[in-house]
């Protein structure tokens, strides 16, 4: 008995995208659809129902891993740069304010 490779390929969102817009165009039948994109017929059925159940939940279809990680990153990074920012002006400020003689 000889053991199947099990393949996890990794597509991307684009691709899952493109790949469902054909099958709800219906230009072909969906097992055409899919060995024409070298995917299972499945797997096109899968990713359809997760793109209709995103529609329903208003939750992103394919988010993939890590990135809402990575989003939340960026926007604390966008944060700590304006903070930086602000954080500058306030000392020059005090430095203009410090040096004014009083009247």
């Amino acid at each position: 008995m000889t053991k199947r490779s099990i393949s996890h390929r990794v597509y991307s969102k684009e691709f899952k995208d493109e790949a469902i817009a054909l099958a709800q165009n219906r230009d072909k039948p969906i097992s055409g659809i899919a060995v024409d994109l070298g995917i299972h017929e499945n797997l096109l059925y899968r990713w359809m129902r997760k793109s209709r159940e995103s529609m329903e939940t208003g939750l992103k279809a394919f988010p993939g891993r890590g990135r809402p990680r990575d989003e939340e990153l960026a926007k604390l990074r966008k944060e700590n740069k304006a903070l930086k920012e602000a954080n500058e002006i306030l000392k020059k400020a005090a430095v203009i304010f410090a040096n004014e003689t009083p009247r």
